[in-house]
């Protein structure tokens, strides 16, 4: 890249980043740039937001308040955008140490409804009768518990949901993304769309105030 008297700056902003309560965002964390070696420093370190701290948690910055900044930095920088038009930044509180009441409370709950839901629906198809009927159809004779059938019937139950959700505990067995991963990402990206039209309509309501 030759250095002229009109330098380029070519930018592509992240789609989505995350920053602590009060932390300032910087183009450098909100973009990637490519421009002259001379600019690269003060840019990365260029000051577009400082959060309040009563500010909410979910923050735009979009393209026209970087190319505000910018050109107060370098009047005659040309602008060249890739990608998005904006970044959505997500302001979080510090972490605190998980509750293992609340986990255990929360572990608690989800196994018993999924183990009464499963109960529910096997009652609902008379499962124990269909295992009854195949076992007499396999050995001729009739039993009121074929445990044959049902403990591997079972047990694959529980393999099958691994399978499915592709974790067992942290272990994951391979980087194909789990049904339950692609709805959380779908989830967010439809959150991130409402955020991002309802920055947009407070952005223009305060434009349109005298």
């Amino acid at each position: 890249m030759t250095t002229n008297s009109n330098p380029t700056l070519y930018i592509r902003l992240r789609k989505r980043i995350c920053v602590r309560r009060g932390e300032p965002i910087y183009l450098g964390r909100v973009a990637q740039l490519l421009v002259d070696p001379e600019y690269e420093t003060p840019l990365n370190r260029l000051l577009l937001h400082q959060p309040k701290e009563r500010e909410g948690n979910k923050i735009l910055i979009d393209m026209m308040l970087i190319a505000e900044k910018v050109r107060r930095l370098q009047p005659h920088m040309q602008i060249e955008l890739f990608g998005e038009p904006h970044c959505l930044v997500e302001v979080y509180e510090a972490r605190k140490p998980p509750n293992m009441i609340q986990i255990i409370a929360v572990w608690l709950l989800l196994f018993v409804g999924s183990g009464l839901a499963i109960m529910n629906f096997h009652a609902d198809v008379s499962m124990a009768e269909v295992h009854q009927r195949i076992y007499q159809l396999l050995t001729g004779r009739w039993v009121e518990h074929p445990l044959l059938l049902q403990i591997p019937y079972s047990v694959g139950i529980g393999v099958g949901m691994i399978i499915f959700f592709n974790h067992l505990f942290k272990k994951k067995f391979n980087e194909e993304p789990s049904p339950l991963e692609v709805e959380m990402f779908l989830y967010q990206e439809n959150v991130n769309t409402y955020v991002i039209t309802e920055e947009y309509a407070k952005i223009h309501e305060t434009e349109e105030r005298p």
